[in-house]
């Protein structure tokens, strides 16, 4: 009878307790639940506490400025020159023949002087020997007849021919001797042999070119400046000067202006000369120089980019003070040269003011901004 009543109680007793562990995995998944929740809740309150703030500071515009400052402004135009050398010639012989030696070699280095090639001259060399001996003869024919005239016998006439033969042939053999001075090929310069244009066996004449002689050691740019700045170019004025093919870089002054404006180009041309004493700087290299039109010692200048156009004409944004509160202000200017991006204000701002530089896409006329 006992065993029977013991088997519902434990049945009873197994039941109580799948009901407790039941419970406690529910209060769990309970509680997960609502520590999740709170993990929403969280972000919630961030994200509405976010715009809060945001919304504490609406319609207000944050932006950088720039107090201006007066500085130097240059304009410079940039126009493209060539170089050129004053002692870039063509050498031909004084007198015709046919060349036996050429003694020069292209990039020889010569002198004022010195002997490039020699012409055949064996006609004028039998020529001089031949009136030697004739100047020789007339010379003693002079002599014996000067003598005999000092001692009053002979007639004039025979020392005066005398005198005269002589002298004749003296001038003649001097001539020669010019002849074949012409036909040796002399340098007119100092300079270098760039080219030797004709060969040893070849015919040379003076009208036929024999070499090209160049010295560098001095040349000079030429360029084209366009007429509108003609009163604002002068001679005497720095240009810096850019070799591109060289990567060179160098400073001269303007020589001279022209005084005549090409119809063609409506252009002047102006000339700079340059020491080049290392032979860097070739005949017709392409130059670049840039020459400075304006100066302004104290001058307001601002980023083109922020210089704004309406109908009323340029206007810029500068900030400030209002009611205790910074604002935008639509200023408007006269502009004058703009260059590399820079534009020289003539009058609407002054030094101190501040110059709205980030952020003035976003400004109106009278927006709030914070600095």
């Amino acid at each position: 009878m006992k065993k029977l009543l013991m088997i519902p109680l434990i049945t009873l007793m197994v039941a109580c307790s799948a009901k407790t562990e039941d419970a406690r995995k529910e209060k769990e998944e309970e509680l997960k639940q609502y520590k999740k929740e709170l993990s929403e809740l969280k972000k919630k309150v961030a994200k509405l506490e976010d715009e809060l703030q945001v919304g504490a500071t609406e319609g207000i515009i944050p932006v950088v400025v720039t107090p201006i400052e007066k500085q130097l402004f240059e304009h410079f135009v940039d126009v493209s020159g060539k170089v050129e050398a004053d002692k870039n010639i063509i050498v031909s012989p004084e007198a015709a023949g046919k060349i036996v030696t050429i003694i020069a070699k292209e990039g020889d280095r010569v002198k004022k002087g010195q002997v490039l090639a020699r012409l055949n001259t064996e006609a004028i060399d039998r020529s001089i020997a031949e009136l030697k001996i004739n100047l020789e003869l007339a010379t003693t024919t002079f002599k014996r007849q000067s003598n005999l005239w000092e001692q009053n016998i002979g007639s004039e006439m025979e020392y005066l021919k005398a005198k005269s033969d002589k002298e004749s042939m003296q001038q003649k053999l001097e001539g020669l001797q010019a002849q074949l001075e012409m036909a040796v090929v002399k340098a007119p310069i100092n300079g270098v042999v760039d080219e030797i244009i004709q060969k040893q066996g070849e015919m040379a004449s003076p009208s036929a070119p024999f070499a090209r002689l160049v010295n560098i050691d001095k040349v000079y740019i030429t360029a084209d400046v366009s007429e509108s700045y003609l009163q604002k170019v002068h001679a005497g004025e720095a240009v810096a000067i850019d070799f591109p093919v060289i990567s060179k870089s160098v400073n001269g002054r303007i020589f001279r202006t022209s005084s005549v404006i090409d119809p063609g180009t409506r252009t002047f041309r102006i000339r700079v000369n340059l020491d080049n004493g290392n032979n860097e700087i070739k005949p017709n290299m392409l130059a670049v120089l840039k020459i400075n039109t304006f100066s302004a010692a104290d001058a307001i200048v601002v980023p083109s980019i922020l210089v704004k156009k309406d109908f009323t004409g340029e206007f810029i944004f500068k900030a400030v003070q209002k009611d205790n509160k910074w604002v935008a202000q639509k200023q408007y200017i006269t502009s004058g040269i703009k260059d590399n991006n820079q534009t020289l204000v003539v009058e609407g701002l002054a030094a101190g003011d501040k110059l709205i530089t980030k952020g003035y896409a976003q400004v109106v006329d009278g927006s709030v901004i914070n600095l």
